[in-house]
Parts: structure tokens; C-alpha cells; sequence
């Protein structure tokens, strides 16, 4: 069983599609009350279930929803929470371009006052989550493939770690697990010719890689992860994220990230590369 929730905007329903999408049975907006009989009823036709919690169910009752869950998770097949969130501007902005109304809106508050509300009232069932997911940046595709990654990922009962990289100045990843500031490193956005491409270029490679500092940097760094991954992931965890910014997301982190991760696999395997603020060709 998957519970999903999340922020009203950030992207339950279609969350709820690709695991529609993915075999699972999906129900909308269950009570918590009923989670109990519902896995129990989903363990005797043994077909996965998704369930979506709702902000406008659980009001009043967040704390008896934890304990229902806590109690779930003591048992054998233990269910899965996802939770779904985006920053706060993020949110406004597609409340105000789809011309919904929150469901928390009243005639006495704000669309921002109704979204902190609700992250206050949701903040429990984020900090007891298995996997976070910030849309704040992503398409619906990239949501989907997410997903689907995790659950991939889940059914191989591995440690999913991702290297992901990002711009300080569009802030920080919320399911990073680890952070590393790259913004002291030689700037490619200062050389006219370099300032258009990203990390993934080779004249970027090239220019970084003539760095005395870039080439420790990224050798102090490995050696780092090498050391302490192994207890990571014999510390049980299904998911880590390493994210590496610097200042825009587009030269230094993209190519630390990448070049992290090739060293890493070599020891470790598989580790999945996300660049979340890099420009895309036709962005640039």
C-alpha cells in the first residue's frame, strides 16, 4: 500500500494516475479511519493499493491519522507514504493560473494564509514520509518518471541514491539528504564563450578541469562519499540524495555532479544524475 498526500497543488492527482497508470488500485480522499480495513481487505486480493489523503478529511485529526499509520507500519507489509510538496510561491502561482480555490480558503484568509495553514496542519505526516517529492520544478512528466524510478528502485530493495544538481538562488532541494557548495570554484559564467553552455559541454569540462582547486574539490569529495555511503546505505535507507549547488544550477554543479557520480559508480553502481536547474538548449 502507498499513502499519498501532500499540498493542495503540488501534485497528488497525478500522482495518483501514474500509480493508476503503474497496476495500483487507486482511492481518493479516504478517512484515515478507514486505512486499518483497507490494508487488511488489500492483503487478502493481493493487488497494490494507492491511497490520497486528503488536507480537507484529516482536519482535526492529523494526530489519529499518524497513529493509524505508525500502527500499519508495525506490521509485516508495512505501507508506503509519499508526500508531495512545492514552495510556497510556486503554489500561489498555480492556485492563481488555474482559478481553483483552495480547499482551507475562507472569507477570513488568503490564498497564502490557507497554503501555510495547510503546511502546518501536514507537517506531521511529511516529517513519518518514506519519499518527498519537491514539484516545485518539475513538469507532470518528470513527476511521473520519478515515481516510477522510485518504485523501481523499491522493488529492488536498494539504496536509491541520486546526485542531484541545483542553483542557490533558486533554493534548496528539499529532499536533499547531504549538500555541497561548489559556488567557491572557478565561475564559467564569467567567460563570454562558456557563459551560454553548462557543465555538460566540453569546453565547460575543459575550462573547470584546468583547476588545481576543481580537481581536489571533486577528488576530497569522493573520497568522502566513498567512505561514508556504505553507512548510509547499511543504515537501511531506501533513498539519498546528494545534491551539489552552485550559484544558477547550470556550470559548476552540473559538471561536479556528473563527475561525482561516474567516479562513485565505479564502487558502487548505479546512481542516478538529475539536473534540476540546467537550462534546457531551447531555454538557452
Amino acid at each position: 500500500m502507498i499513502i499519498v498526500s501532500g499540498l493542495s497543488g503540488a501534485g497528488k492527482t497525478v500522482a495518483l494516475h501514474t500509480l493508476e497508470d503503474l497496476g495500483y488500485y487507486c482511492i481518493d480522499n479516504l478517512p484515515g479511519s478507514l486505512l486499518p480495513s483497507l490494508y487488511h481487505e488489500q492483503l487478502k486480493i493481493n493487488m497494490p493499493v494507492a491511497v490520497g489523503i486528503d488536507i480537507r478529511s484529516q482536519i482535526g485529526d492529523i494526530d489519529k491519522l499518524i497513529k493509524t499509520i505508525d500502527e500499519l507500519k508495525c506490521l509485516e507489509k508495512e505501507p508506503q507514504i509519499l508526500f508531495l510538496t512545492a514552495n510556497h510561491a510556486v503554489l500561489v502561482k498555480r492556485f492563481s493560473e488555474s482559478r481553483r480555490k483552495h480547499p482551507l480558503t475562507s472569507h477570513e484568509s488568503t490564498l497564502p494564509e490557507s497554503i501555510a495553514k495547510e503546511q502546518t496542519i501536514l507537517s506531521p505526516l511529511l516529517d513519518i514520509a518514506d519519499y518527498t517529492i519537491d514539484t516545485s520544478y518539475l513538469s507532470v512528466y518528470d513527476l511521473k518518471d520519478r515515481i516510477a524510478s522510485w518504485l523501481d528502485m523499491g522493488r529492488q530493495s536498494a539504496t536509491n541514491t541520486t546526485i542531484e544538481s541545483f542553483g542557490f538562488k533558486h533554493g534548496i532541494p528539499i529532499d536533499a539528504d547531504l549538500i555541497f557548495d561548489v559556488r567557491f570554484l572557478p565561475n564559467p559564467h564569467w567567460e563570454s564563450d562558456l557563459r551560454p553552455l553548462t557543465g555538460q559541454d566540453k569546453a565547460v569540462r575543459d575550462f573547470l578541469e584546468q583547476s588545481d582547486s576543481v580537481n581536489d574539490y571533486i577528488k576530497d569529495t569522493v573520497d568522502y562519499l566513498t567512505k561514508w555511503l556504505p553507512a548510509f546505505i547499511n543504515g537501511h535507507r531506501s533513498y539519498l540524495t546528494i545534491a551539489i549547488g552552485c550559484t544558477g544550477g547550470k556550470h559548476r554543479s552540473v559538471y561536479s555532479a556528473e563527475k561525482i557520480a561516474e567516479c562513485l559508480q565505479q564502487t558502487f553502481g548505479h546512481i542516478n544524475v538529475r539536473h534540476r536547474d540546467m537550462p534546457t538548449r531551447q531555454g538557452e
